[in-house]
């Protein structure tokens, strides 16, 4: 199949492009703009390839779009062009309004004009596959899982955007008759991952002999997804999924955010020991909470396991050694990004 990836430069976005190049037949478009976290260094691996295609433009210009659809003509759309750090969002929600409820808006609208235009069984075999996060359902308590039938209640704005544009995909559904998927996962972690987010930005730190920035207390839960986990999970929805379902994609690993950064100290003193042969958790610093911080999050990924037999294949314990081996082994990849502020604090509320 032609499959085209918004957001393709992103670290979901490439982890998906480096897994259908790699790991199937598909032809990919990876259509991104490349804006501060996009780097098209995360596809280098298979950007060679003669059934890879990249195409620079924003999901926000109709008309660069449609010459997306046209020029392709793909059969699956998996949408994960967004706006996607909710410190971000605090310090400048516009952005996030913009690119994850417009653009999404004008990617429906093209999909919708695209897929009515093609023969009987080209649109019986189309699909639109929405990417979005569980944290469109809120905040749980100290028990529970999302389920899909949980009711949405998001707490942020970049959270609110995205369960904006989830409910824009589903009206498409329901109202035009457009083929969707949506798809709500946990926290990912992995290569490339971009070093503003929590596990790689405590790596680098780390490695720097810099303070740990932990919120709070660190005593929020994160449910984490391997992101070569979840990009398998993507293939299986938009190959077999039923349109007009939702899947929640999740990785069975609740942790607490200080849980977390506690397992990626114990490792680097295993692999890379600080000179002087002290602790790298002695750099651990509490800093004021993000204003409205989520407690707890988990999923229940039981119906993609029922109905596309999906289960994710790494523990945390194994994925994030996997994580920090890779990172100390790409100081180049991450280095520059340092140098360009991508681990400086945002979301304070000011």
């Amino acid at each position: 199949m032609r499959i085209l990836v918004t957001g393709g430069a992103g670290f979901i976005g490439s982890a998906l492009v480096r897994h259908l190049i790699a790991d199937t037949d598909h032809e990919v478009l990876n259509f991104d703009a490349l804006t501060y976290a996009g780097n098209l260094s995360t596809v280098e691996a298979v950007a060679e390839s003669d059934r890879y295609r990249f195409m620079r433009g924003d999901i926000r210009d109709a008309v660069v779009v449609r010459n997306a659809f046209d020029g392709f003509q793909p059969d699956i759309v998996t949408h994960l062009a967004a706006e996607s750090h909710v410190d971000r969002s605090i310090d400048g929600p516009d952005a996030f309004i913009q690119t994850n409820l417009v653009g999404t808006y004008v990617l429906l609208n093209e999909a919708r004009r695209y897929w009515q235009g093609l023969e009987e069984a080209a649109q019986d075999r189309f699909r639109f596959h929405h990417i979005s996060t569980d944290e469109v359902y809120g905040s749980l308590g100290e028990t529970g899982l999302f389920t899909e039938e949980t009711p949405y209640d998001p707490r942020s704005p970049y959270s609110a955007s995205k369960a904006g544009s989830d409910h824009l995909v589903s009206a498409w559904g329901h109202t035009f008759g457009l083929p969707v998927l949506i798809t709500n996962c946990s926290n990912n972690y992995g290569p490339y991952h971009f070093p503003e987010k929590l596990i790689p930005l405590v790596i680098a730190k780390a490695l720097d002999g810099e303070p740990l920035p932990v919120y709070g207390q660190g005593n929020q839960v994160r449910d984490w997804l391997y992101v070569e986990d979840h990009v398998r999970a993507l293939s299986a929805v938009f190959e077999r999924g039923e349109p007009g379902r939702s899947y929640n994609i999740g990785g069975h690993n609740e942790k607490q955010n200080i849980e977390v950064v506690q397992a990626i100290c114990t490792i680097l003193d295993e692999l890379a020991p600080r000179a002087d042969g002290a602790g790298y958790a002695r750099q651990i610093t509490h800093v004021a909470d993000r204003p409205g911080h989520d407690m707890r999050y988990a999923i229940d990924a039981s119906r993609i396991g029922a109905e596309l037999d999906w289960q994710p294949r790494e523990s945390f314990e194994s994925g994030i050694r996997k994580t920090v081996q890779w990172y100390l082994a790409n100081e180049s990849w991450w280095r520059p990004l340092i140098a360009a502020k991508a681990t400086e604090r945002r979301g304070v509320g000011r």
